[in-house]
């Protein structure tokens, strides 16, 4: 299952040479019931290339605005022939500069047109695109660096240079490194201006020679998961993976060809995104509009009201901003108003009910409450065009979606990982139910490991969407990817009799917070225990939430709060905190528990291992109140 892409055999037939099916995965398991749902299954899409991919669609939407971003106050746009010439452009730019095949090209910075350009340009010359967090420390960039033997670094501004020019004596195979915003002034640091420029001056043919050693089968991305061990892995995603689940997922979605529009703000880095806005819009011709980069910070809603999105994708903690901001104007809202938005909200949560029993039908008043509530809410929002509002990355609270279906926006949920090339499920307006992430892509399988009498087992997933594997980890490749070529997901889960997919807890003690930062805290809790002697027991607190707490217990319990103690507490937890990768994974707020954990008390095992779930039960007044607006 495993196959390193240096070792691969190279194709010379062509960028899409049809390859044998067992290297791209086109099996049909048996046992598994496949929904069907139109006819696109593997055999649905000939497999093809990243580079074929966006010269189709430069040719069927030449003039298409394809990127949009907006600078010193007004909208710039590059159509899909430009943005695909710009893109060969800067690929000729990186060989030039000494990229080679099978090696990395990092990306640091926020979401832009160039972002978009690097990462396809450093796949049309052969090499690796490598998306990096924003908020990764110098150390966390350096492993994914190492990693995939970047050649090549490219960042945004002076703050992301900074972490790079601190490890650039560590990484032996880095030798350029770019920057695509705002004037260089470190010596040797080049401008995208400078890159572009190059890449103008030189032939066709190098860029023309990597092209045709292309093959569909071959790593193209590196996707870095944070992992449960410490250290990020490399996800290596094929060509096909990557463009087989663009076509699944615009067919499976409806997307209307040439006449999408979308707003990428989610960290480029997450699979989601990158699925989303580089993919999913080159295979639909869709314009993607770049927020600003302090969207998540607020300007996200103007960005949103301004370009009137068609699809829209949201973590949790994004609906859940929304959701908090419309809750205080219904507080300050009274009288005749209260009553009329209470009124078309119970019409507009039965309109979503319904829908998720197959029944269409529109509940008497629906289209009053639809012209004076409905129309206008979507409107403030800039959510009047969407026709898909997803929530992914994250589990999202239903108290939650059932807030926006009261306002007649059928929020669904999205399920997959970057193993899977990001979509692996997904609940649409025609198909969804409450608490669900939906049914699984036509083309895809799902199968349940190991079920319980309720039905609840790991989840496993296979297709053509499923990754390559991980880079240089073989070992890891197989603990996630059997003989058979099930990607077991470490997530519990049970489907229902029409085919929807419940995720009901996890393998893997995982934190996923309400921003989609999937965290460890084994490793926090004992970077916390290194930093101060004194602590018996430590567990941190995030699932779902919008950033970390941890609850202490002392070797000797305090009888009362102490002045000395507390600052030295909170001194160690500033250190241990210096040694997270991201500020995601930084803690915010502790406290000391009155009792330390124990086998009578119920928080400890038999193996003297933690109880989770029972410690967050025994203490959730205290949990809650970490998280009070």
């Amino acid at each position: 299952m495993f196959k390193s892409p240096i070792k691969q055999t190279e194709y010379l037939n062509g960028p899409d040479q049809i390859i044998p099916t067992d290297c791209i995965k086109t099996w049909e398991p048996s046992g598994v019931t496949k929904l069907k749902i139109g006819d696109q299954g593997p055999s649905a899409h000939t497999p093809v290339s990243v580079p074929t991919l966006l010269k189709k669609a430069a040719e069927k939407y030449p003039n298409t605005n394809a990127l949009c971003v907006k600078r010193g106050g007004e909208w710039r746009y590059t159509t899909y022939s430009e943005y695909y010439e710009q893109v060969r452009i800067a690929a000729k730019g990186f060989i030039k500069l000494g990229l080679e095949p099978n090696h990395g090209v990092c990306i640091l910075g926020f979401n832009s047109p160039e972002w978009f350009i690097a990462d396809l340009a450093a796949i049309f010359a052969g090499g690796f695109a490598a998306g990096i967090y924003t908020t990764n420390s110098p150390e966390a960039c350096e492993h994914c660096a190492r990693n995939c033997e970047a050649q090549i670094f490219v960042v945004e501004d002076q703050k992301q240079l900074e972490k790079v020019l601190k490890i650039r004596g560590r990484l032996p195979t880095l030798h350029t490194i770019i920057q695509y915003s705002g004037k260089p002034t470190v010596e040797g640091v080049l401008s995208w201006e400078n890159v572009m420029d190059l890449g103008k001056e030189q032939p066709d043919k190098a860029l023309e020679n990597r092209l045709r050693r292309i093959a569909v089968n071959k790593c193209c991305t590196l996707i870095y998961t944070s992992g449960t061990t410490g250290l990020p892995k490399g996800v290596m995603l094929s060509h096909d993976n990557i463009t087989w689940n663009a076509h699944a997922n615009c067919i499976n979605g409806d997307f209307h060809a040439g006449r999408e529009t979308l707003v990428s703000y989610l960290p480029l880095s997450h699979v989601a995104a990158q699925m989303a806005d580089i993919y999913v819009t080159m295979y639909s011709g869709a314009s993607c509009y770049f927020a600003m980069p302090d969207a998540l910070k607020g300007s996200l809603g103007q960005t949103l009201k301004e370009v009137k999105p068609t699809r829209f994708l949201g973590v949790p903690r994004v609906w859940e901003k929304i959701y908090e901001k419309m809750m205080e104007v219904g507080r300050k809202t009274t009288g005749v108003k209260k009553s009329i938005a209470t009124w078309a909200k119970s019409l507009g949560l039965e309109t979503n009910m319904r829908k998720q029993r197959q029944d269409f039908s529109k509940p008497f008043g629906y289209s009053v409450a639809n012209a004076i509530v409905f129309k206008k809410i979507k409107g403030v929002l800039g959510l009047d065009r969407c026709e898909l509002f997803l929530s992914g990355a994250a589990p999202i609270a239903p108290e939650i979606v059932k807030y926006f279906h009261s306002l007649d926006i059928p929020l669904t949920e999205i399920y997959g990982m970057s193993e899977s090339s990001g979509p692996h499920t997904i609940g649409l307006e025609k198909a969804f139910k409450l608490g669900s992430c939906g049914r699984t892509v036509p083309g895809c399988y799902t199968k349940l490991e190991n079920p319980d009498k309720e039905g609840n087992g790991e989840v496993c997933m296979g297709g053509r969407h499923i990754s390559m594997g991980y880079m240089k980890m073989e070992e890891k490749t197989h603990e996630a990817i059997d003989d058979e070529g099930w990607l077991h997901s470490g997530d519990i889960g049970r489907l229902d009799g029409d085919g929807f997919l419940f995720i009901t807890g996890r393998i893997k003690e995982i934190i996923i917070t309400a921003g989609g930062e999937n965290i460890a805290p084994v490793l926090i809790e004992d970077n916390l225990k290194a930093e101060l002697p004194c602590l018996s027991n430590s567990m941190l607190i995030g699932d779902k939430r919008k950033f970390l707490s941890v609850l202490l217990t002392l070797k000797d319990v305090l009888a009362g709060p102490d002045a000395n103690i507390m600052r030295s507490i909170q001194d160690g937890i500033d250190r241990a905190n210096k040694l997270a990768p991201s500020n995601a994974q930084r803690i915010q707020k502790w406290t000391i528990l009155p009792k330390d954990f124990s086998l009578p008390g119920g928080e400890l095992g038999p193996t003297m291992k933690l109880k989770r779930p029972v410690v967050s039960q025994k203490y959730c007044e205290t949990i809650e109140r970490f998280y009070e607006i």
